[in-house]
């Protein structure tokens, strides 16, 4: 694995509280793709009204979204399933005083029955041209904006050739409509051929300390290759890796989580004992677990823009934190070893929900 340096930073070490925070210190960019230039770390919003429980009141995922904007994160992503359809209003609403200072990311692709329990929402894919533009249009609707920064095809539809669906996301490009295009989850193959048909801007898929498919199958170097920026979702790996998740007690019997092997009690016990080594490292470096498990996903490449999700503006104020740690090679591949994924105990996803990544 080649790891480049972290984001220049301002200091090794941050206070014991893992409190140090962007004010009067200027966030760093990235460039995704040719020529999209974000903030090094950005917001995911699903958690605000999708997945995760209980669910976040309106007035504190918009005041945590503002916090967001004054710590210099520039970078959201949303998405059409994501309640489905509440998270697109909510992220619209929420940074419409901010809109000519902000990156707005939402994705496509899900046959959503909002008649099923949650959880049983999404029932298939659906990549057909014509609705890439009705999802468009839905999406700049309920954001409440002109244009979408950044598109994405949130599943790669086994149905539809995805020529076909790039080449209706290059239609909605050259109407004005959408910016930037990305997909999520798809493999090498599908990535250079979306590629070939219009420049992908970003790429999305989970990638974290506990999961580094993308380092296996070829495409976080297809994405290095062909200059294409890589999002990494979940790169807390859904909360766990901030150490202050130690029992399932605190999830609601409808927490996304639940449904999750590596959630399952026997896997989530055996991969505490991972995480405690992550701390201990932490501890002797003067941050918190969750921070240097950021700094590690940001230190493998200038290219990488990972999106943690919270609802809390403590835990946001920590994220952001992580932008100040500085790995050396030998701290991040050390850290790598800890917490190799040959070690977690259970899948990322139960069957039916692996079957829609694009292998």
């Amino acid at each position: 694995m080649i790891i480049f340096a972290a984001l220049p930073r301002y200091g090794t070490n941050m206070p014991a509280n893992g409190q140090f925070l962007m004010e009067g210190r200027q966030m760093q960019n990235r460039i995704l793709g040719d020529n999209l230039s974000v903030s090094a770390l950005g917001l995911g919003c699903m958690g605000m009204s999708h997945a995760y429980s209980p669910a976040a009141d309106e007035s504190g995922s918009i005041a945590t979204l503002h916090r967001a904007v004054d710590l210099g994160v520039t970078f959201f992503d949303t998405a059409e399933v994501y309640g489905p359809y509440t998270n697109e209003v909510l992220v619209g609403k929420g940074l419409k005083p901010f809109r000519d200072k902000v990156t707005i990311a939402t994705k496509f692709g899900f046959r959503i029955d909002a008649s099923k329990p949650s959880g049983q929402m999404m029932v298939g894919t659906d990549s057909r041209p014509e609705n890439v533009h009705a999802a468009a249009e839905a999406s700049l609707k309920r954001l409440g904006v002109e244009v979408i920064d950044l598109f994405y095809q949130h599943r790669v539809d086994p149905n539809v050739p995805i020529e076909e669906t790039v080449g209706a996301m290059a239609e909605l490009v050259e109407a004005g409509k959408i910016r930037h295009l990305g997909l999520s989850e798809a493999n090498a193959a599908t990535l250079r051929k979306a590629h070939a048909t219009h420049p992908i801007t970003a790429l999305q898929s989970e990638y974290s300390l506990w999961t580094r498919d993308v380092e296996q199958n070829g495409v976080l170097d297809t994405c290095r290759e062909l200059g294409i920026g890589f999002v990494p979702f979940s790169p807390l790996g859904r909360g766990v890796l901030t150490g202050a998740l130690k029992n399932l007690d605190g999830l609601s019997d409808t927490d996304f989580r639940r449904s999750l092997p590596r959630f399952q009690a026997e896997n989530f016990d055996a991969n505490l004992a991972l995480i405690t080594l992550l701390e201990e490292m932490a501890v002797e470096k003067g941050v918190e677990a969750g921070q240097l498990a950021l700094a590690w996903v940001m230190a493998q490449g200038d290219f990488i823009v990972p999106i943690p999700g919270t609802t809390k503006i403590a835990n946001l104020e920590k994220n952001v934190a992580a932008a100040n740690v500085s790995l050396s090679a030998e701290e991040a591949q050390r850290l790598g070893d800890l917490l190799s994924p040959t070690k977690v105990a259970g899948g990322r996803y139960p069957e039916q929900m692996a079957a829609m990544a694009n292998r």
